[in-house]
């Protein structure tokens, strides 16, 4: 927890700095072992022997853990791109039809980003801590899942669930962690497990994924440690700030086949990531919906990383050559230009980018090849050659700001000729919208219900502020990292709201009630999975009903659901009532953003899960709090802790006003 008042989110933290290189020859270079960036001297004279030290490091780190290797040649393919996405995304989830959309999905992916190697299928933050269900209960309770893992590796796209191991209040597991891990990774079939907010899993993790089936992957969250690449494939460059003159991967100088992935959450730009993932040879996490909020890449940048797809899977053998000279052939100290040197099998491939506003000049100085020709892979484009009285050659051209290449020398076939990876970098806002309320008028005050006056209300809604956002607001805009107490403390919104004479349940409707209207209805869901509305006490609420479900019974009785505004006047006016056990109550406030659904409940409940901010409100909540929750799939909204009641629109004639 960070309760500094000086901590400013917007800045990296130290310990996401890149690190300096000593560059004195007796030096102790151990202090680099666990840092995340070499940062890069800013005079390139110094560069030479600040790559000497680099690899001087690597070889005493190597000796000193009797580093082998072994584990990476049991890894199949390269995974540069991964996206991390929300199990129950529109894109991914029909929830009208009940069904998964893998085709969709993919046919979008390749169209925005040029296909994606992973998908990370996110499924119980945030919604764990409703009830009892533990993270492992949000994967097994989707039937058709091992099916969804099986249709995105018959389509080349390696698939991760996530381990989240501060779940330690809700249900446990007759056996460990490491255990319940490996049987689900098994059971599903999938190709890995990504750590959230861990660095690395613990041996016993590693062990008892080995015995389901050998080389599956670890992915831990930010720095992974030194000792920890021999048995974890990739990890997750999340808070990795990079020096002036773009640095080093640690983890991916040590080890060449190691994968990490870029992502900065809340950045509406990100380009800085592509650059630094281009010129390390590593990948990217792409992360539109974070957590019920829309982050989305910009046009730009998304063109950027189609480029780099295009060369990573043509030229991944480079990517992972032990053959790797960084700022190499710099052409002079004042050119924004940067490249990397991959050389495999003899010949050299250069990753270039420009770092600062729109150049034309010479990108590389290197030495002259007779008879090649120097491409751009990117464009497709023969690049200018300048012969120097040295008797090399200086290579470029036009680069645009922010630009990347990739050059090539070569004796071959013309290249394919493609757009300069450009686009408007402006952020593409999506607006988060509230289904229109049904309008249901009725003349009188249906039985249970009491009236309240409409007008005018100035409403204070108090909510904890997480990641989530409440209406679709992304709560954190480029910040680094967010922390306590702007992560998780308590936000306030002041809402002026115009609202019609109403009528609302005094009680939550009843299983009794709900069990009428299934005789009456025969009410099926599309997905019934974990239906078993009015089954409890016959006065008790009635849950296991997911909004669908409350809104097929409202209109049986010719009522609606009441919005939060509705359901907050009535309740600070002390106009309804709690039935026992407490349980959240829906509310006609269902939003979609076109990629996530929720809904705002109220009123609070009596499970609480315990042991970690990350988890659902939970426990007896006032009138004015608001919580978001988001909408899964395959029935998995369903709860022992979320009820309805009613409402229904009232004429301003009707004589029986109840106080407001």
């Amino acid at each position: 927890m960070n309760l500094d008042p000086n901590f400013n989110p917007y800045v990296p933290r130290p310990i996401d700095l890149p690190t300096g290189v000593p560059l004195a020859p007796d030096a102790d270079l151990s202090v680099l072992d666990e840092v995340k960036i070499f940062a890069a001297p800013e005079d390139p004279a110094q560069w030479p022997a600040w790559r000497d030290r680099i690899t001087a490091w690597r070889t005493d780190a190597r000796a000193r853990i009797g580093y082998d290797g072994s584990h990476y040649d049991e890894i199949a393919g390269d995974c540069f791109s991964v996206c991390l996405a929300w199990l129950w995304d529109e894109k991914l989830y029909d929830h009208e039809r009940g069904v998964f959309t893998v085709e969709e999905f993919l046919a979008e992916a390749e169209r925005d980003f040029g296909g994606f190697d992973g998908v990370v299928l996110w499924h119980a933050y945030p919604v764990i801590g409703l009830d009892d269900r533990n993270q492992f209960d949000y994967y097994r309770q989707v039937p058709e899942l091992p099916a969804v893992v099986a249709a995105f590796q018959d389509r080349g796209v390696r698939v991760f669930v996530d381990y989240n191991p501060w779940d330690t209040g809700t249900r446990r597991e007759p056996r460990t962690d490491a255990e319940a891990v490996a049987e689900l990774a098994g059971r599903l079939g999938v190709d890995g497990v990504f750590l959230d907010t861990l660095k690395e899993g613990a041996g016993e993790l590693r062990k008892a994924l080995d015995a389901v089936r050998p080389g599956m992957v670890l992915e831990g969250e930010s720095r992974v440690p030194l000792a920890r690449i021999a048995d974890h494939g990739m990890s997750w460059a999340q808070w990795f700030a990079d020096s002036t003159v773009p640095g080093v991967l640690r983890a991916k100088w040590f080890e060449r086949r190691h994968m990490l992935h870029h992502t900065r959450r809340w950045n509406r730009s990100h380009l800085d990531e592509l650059h630094s993932a281009w010129l390390n040879g590593v990948g990217m996490l792409v992360w539109e919906s974070v957590f019920g909020v829309w982050v989305g890449w910009n046009d730009r940048d998304r063109a950027v990383l189609r480029a780099m797809r295009r060369v990573q899977a043509s030229h991944a053998d480079w990517l992972r050559s032990e053959d790797w000279v960084p700022l190499a052939d710099h052409p002079g100290a004042d050119t924004p230009v940067h490249a990397s040197r991959w050389t495999y099998q003899g010949q050299p491939l250069w990753t270039v980018v420009n770092r600062g506003t729109a150049y034309d000049g010479p990108w590389l100085v290197t030495d002259a090849r007779p008879g090649h020709r120097f491409v751009d892979l990117i464009t497709g484009a023969e690049l200018t050659m300048t012969a120097l009285a040295d008797g090399r050659v200086a290579v470029g051209g036009a680069l645009p700001a922010g630009g990347i290449a990739a050059v090539l020398a070569t004796t071959g076939p013309t290249v394919d000729r493609h757009e300069p990876a450009t686009g408007d970098p402006s952020f593409p806002a999506r607006e988060a919208v509230r289904t229109p309320v049904p309008v249901v008028p009725r003349t009188d005050v249906p039985e249970g219900m009491v009236a309240v006056d409409g007008g005018r209300r100035d409403l204070v809604v108090r909510y904890r502020v997480r990641e989530t956002g409440l209406y679709g607001e992304a709560p954190y805009v480029d910040e680094w990292k967010p922390l306590p107490p702007r992560l998780h403390g308590t936000g306030t919104r002041h809402r002026t709201v115009s609202l019609g004479r109403f009528a609302i349940d005094t009680h939550e409707v009843t299983n009794a009630q709900f069990a009428a209207f299934l005789a009456a209805t025969g009410h099926r869901p599309v997905r019934p999975e974990r239906f078993t509305g009015g089954q409890g006490p016959a006065d008790a609420p009635v849950t296991y009903v997911e909004l669908a479900d409350a809104r097929a019974y409202a209109a049986w009785a010719g009522l609606r659901l009441p919005t939060e505004d509705e359901w907050q006047v009535a309740a600070e006016a002390g106009l309804i009532q709690r039935r026992d056990p407490l349980v959240w109550n829906l509310t006609e406030s269902e939003h979609s953003d076109g990629r996530t659904r929720f809904v705002i409940l109220k009123g609070g409940m009596d499970y609480r899960a315990d042991g970690s901010d990350w988890y659902f409100d939970g426990g007896p909540q006032p009138p004015e709090v608001s919580t978001k929750l988001l909408l899964l799939g395959a029935g998995l909204t369903r709860s022992p802790s979320i009820g309805f009641r009613c409402a229904a629109d009232l004429s301003a004639l009707d004589s029986e006003v109840g106080p407001a």
